[in-house]
This record gives structure tokens, C-alpha cells and sequence, in this order.
């Protein structure tokens, strides 16, 4: 059952671990990590009986983690992972029709290069995403139009300097470090974390055309890639904010601060030309010491609906971080759930808050929790 304080368990139920859950309607949706688990569809209509009602199948070398849904239109993510994928398949994104989230509809195979898609966001007309290319060094940004969801149309991509590589750019970094982890869209703006290339906001009022406005990165100092960029909608005290989640992950160097794992950083964004870190969220045990990875921040919900922030805390389960006031955040609630059958701890991955308010929190490993906020 776990345990907390201001969280109550509705439900859960045992299954594979996730990277993702999204909800449409009374439908949850679960982007799975390992083959042969793709995705899953569960009616979630009386939340304390989740059940599987869909499920799709995925191929040895390829996960499909990642997953969105708008418009009874379905979008999964195909990311190469360890060995070789299956010489007559793709990376890139997989397209359904789940009208009857029961029986989801193959439509399309969308695809790219290289390692393939990660992470995503779509809006029921545009996905907003990270591909790889053939010519570019890592993941790059890419809006594509899916007015017709058979036949995806690029809009327009951006990518750091130093990625276009056939265009005869040099990156000054090594490998794969700066790459686009995905894209958070409000209005004509692209809030997207760049992973060791920190963050960048993009103006696309023009899609055709996106523009850098600004940039924000600090590792180094710190040792962690920037996970996400979470606009705040609602201004706090007459000024404009975002969330920027650090995931604890593949230190950029094993001498950057180990000591201070990776964490919630709020940054002012009213002048959106010099955003500004003003705090940071942290749990307070967790600092001072060296901790193995995967146990800070992995990331918050992506649409922020109130001063309450529940966030996904990998081996610390899930912690809601009141932000009423931007330059002293503190903990509200927390949930911690048991450890999954056959895993060594908790690895809570992804986080989300459905109309009804309820939460649910994904576990890498093994099962879904159902939450409320009490």
C-alpha cells in the first residue's frame, strides 16, 4: 500500500514498469520501458480497479516508453535501446487511432534515424518532438503537422549550433551531450530541455521558423542533464515562471557535485530574454551525501495547475512541492510507495493529474499508483 502524508492511495495495480502514463477521458495510457511491453491501455473509470483493457506488443532492441494522446489520436515513441533492432523494423513514432481506446488502430509509421525518438508532447494537431536525423549529432527538435495523423508533415525543426554536422557545424562538446530531451509548448513558445546543453526557450510564432529567445545551462557546475522545462501558467506575484527538473542521471563528470543531487530549480522567466534561478527544491536528507543514481529528481507533472507540484522523485516515490512562494519552496505532501515485487527499491518515473485530480505515479520497474490528494 505505501505510506505518506497528505496522500492517500486510491488504487494500483501490477504492471510492467513505465517511462510514461498520460490520461484522455477515463483512459490511462503507459508507455512501458522493456520489450515486450509497449504500450497499455487501462480503463480507469473506477480508479480503485484499474484494468487492462489494450495492450501492444514491442520487439527485442526497441522500447516505446513514451506516449501521448489527443483527439482518440495515439502517438508512441520507437527508440532503439540495447543491441540491434530487427532489420525489417523502424524508430521514430507509432501512430494509432484509439477512437475505442479498446482497440487501438494502427495508421502510421512515422520514421527517423539513428536512435530514433525520445520524449514528445502533442497538442492533438502538432507533435513537438525529439528525432534523430541523418546529418545532425543527437536529437534535435522537430515539429511535425498531423492535421492528417496518416501522413505526418514536418513543420520545422531547430537544433543547437553544432549539431549540423552535414552543414558543416563542429559541436564543442562531446559526443551526444547537448540534445533535446523534448519540448513543452504554451502558446507561441518552446520551453525545451537540452539535456548537458541545459534549457532554451523558442519563439514559434513562426512553426516554420523557430528562433532561439534565450538559454539557461549549469552544468557545469552542476553534474546533472536538464530533464525538463515546465512553464508555471498562472503568474505568482505579479511575475512570469518556470520549473526546471535536473534528472538524476549520468553525472557529466564524477568530481561535479555529487554531494548535491539533481533537483527542482525555479527560474524567473517575466524578462523571458535572461531567465533568472531564484530557488531550488531538494529533499533535505538527501544533501550532503553521495546517493546512487536514480534517487533525486526525475521530474514534475507537465501541466501545472495550482501552488501544488507533484513530482516524480525516483527512489523517494512522489513529493508535491508547494510553490506559492517562488523563492522558498517546500515540501506540501509526499507518497512512498512499497517496493515492486522483484525490484531492489522504488524508481518512480512519471507523473500525472487527471480531471478529477487524482495522480498517478508510474514506477520504472513494476506498477502504476492511483493517488489523492488529502
Amino acid at each position: 500500500m505505501g505510506h505518506g502524508s497528505g496522500i492517500r492511495q486510491v488504487g494500483w495495480i501490477d504492471i510492467p514498469g513505465g517511462g510514461q502514463v498520460v490520461l484522455d477521458g477515463n483512459h490511462a495510457y503507459i508507455g512501458h520501458m522493456d520489450p515486450p511491453y509497449g504500450t497499455s491501455v487501462l480503463d480507469v473509470s473506477d480508479p480503485a480497479c484499474p484494468r487492462v483493457v489494450a495492450s501492444i506488443d514491442i520487439p527485442p532492441g526497441l522500447h516505446s516508453h513514451k506516449v501521448r494522446v489527443h483527439n482518440g489520436i495515439m502517438l508512441a515513441n520507437r527508440e532503439r535501446t540495447r543491441g540491434d533492432k530487427p532489420t525489417d523494423d523502424f524508430v521514430g513514432l507509432r501512430i494509432f487511432d484509439v477512437s475505442t481506446p479498446s482497440s487501438p488502430r494502427d495508421i502510421c509509421h512515422w520514421k527517423c534515424a539513428g536512435m530514433g525518438t525520445h520524449r514528445f508532447t502533442f497538442d492533438g494537431r502538432y507533435a513537438y518532438i525529439s528525432a534523430e536525423l541523418d546529418g545532425y549529432v543527437g536529437t534535435i527538435v522537430m515539429i511535425l503537422d498531423l492535421k492528417d495523423p496518416t501522413r505526418p508533415e514536418e513543420v520545422g525543426r531547430w537544433w543547437m549550433p553544432g549539431q549540423w554536422t552535414a552543414g558543416g557545424e563542429t559541436p564543442d562538446w562531446k559526443g551526444r551531450d547537448h540534445r533535446c530531451h523534448h519540448p513543452i509548448r504554451r502558446g507561441d513558445r518552446l520551453y525545451v530541455s537540452y539535456w548537458y546543453g541545459g534549457g532554451v526557450i523558442l519563439d514559434i510564432s513562426d512553426m516554420t521558423r523557430p528562433r532561439m529567445i534565450s538559454s539557461l545551462d549549469w552544468s557545469p557546475p552542476f553534474g546533472w542533464p536538464t530533464h525538463s522545462l515546465v512553464p508555471i501558467d498562472k503568474p505568482i506575484a505579479g511575475h512570469r515562471w518556470m520549473l526546471v527538473a535536473d534528472e538524476h542521471v549520468q553525472p557529466l563528470h564524477p568530481d561535479l557535485s555529487p554531494e548535491l543531487p539533481a533537483m527542482v530549480w525555479m527560474v524567473n522567466i517575466t524578462d523571458e530574454t535572461r531567465p533568472i534561478p531564484v530557488s531550488c527544491f531538494q529533499l533535505p536528507e538527501l544533501v550532503g551525501i553521495k546517493t546512487p543514481l536514480m534517487t533525486a529528481c526525475h521530474q514534475p507533472v507537465e501541466t501545472i495547475t495550482s501552488n501544488e507540484v507533484p513530482a516524480a522523485w525516483f527512489a523517494s516515490g512522489l513529493r508535491v512541492i508547494d510553490i506559492a512562494n517562488p523563492l522558498s519552496m517546500k515540501q506540501a505532501a509526499w507518497w512512498m510507495p512499497d517496493v515492486p515485487p522483484g525490484a531492489s527499491r522504488v524508481c518512480s518515473n512519471d507523473v500525472y493529474v487527471d480531471h478529477r485530480g487524482l495522480i498517478y505515479l508510474i514506477d520504472r520497474n513494476r506498477g502504476l499508483s492511483i493517488l489523492e490528494r488529502v
